[in-house]
């Protein structure tokens, strides 16, 4: 039985990015030895997209296999408060139709969109 999904970082700096994780974003974590900080991260979804796509007369692909988003209930109310704790983000906020989306910047880790959606996430519904 599957019981949560583990995600994983990447990072040239991963002691700046379990800071950001642990400091900026306020996740509560394990050290399970040596500083690797396990976070715990809350509900998740797992969604399945096409490679390439075609939609309002716009055509994309992509070469990710995976991708990680974080999810906020107001985005700008988020993006406000973790700009306070010292979070930076790149572009303007995007209206993706599905969602309100942001690039936020992760320490040595390159970015991560954080958004706001536009759906009844399962992540979160009762």
């Amino acid at each position: 039985m599957i019981t949560a999904v583990h995600t994983l970082v990447y990072a040239t700096d991963p002691d700046a990015a379990r800071e950001f994780f642990r400091d900026v974003l306020g996740l509560a974590g394990t050290d399970t030895g040596g500083g690797w900080l396990i976070f715990r991260t809350g509900p998740s979804e797992l969604g399945v997209h096409p490679s390439s796509w075609q939609h309002e007369g716009a055509t994309g692909s992509t070469d990710q296999h995976f991708d990680v988003s974080l999810m906020c209930d107001d985005l700008h109310k988020t993006m406000t408060e973790l700009t306070g704790r010292g979070a930076e983000f790149s572009g303007e906020v995007r209206d993706e139709g599905w969602g309100l989306t942001a690039r936020l910047l992760v320490p040595g880790a390159g970015e991560m969109t954080l958004y706001q959606p536009a759906y009844d996430p399962p992540a979160t519904s009762a």
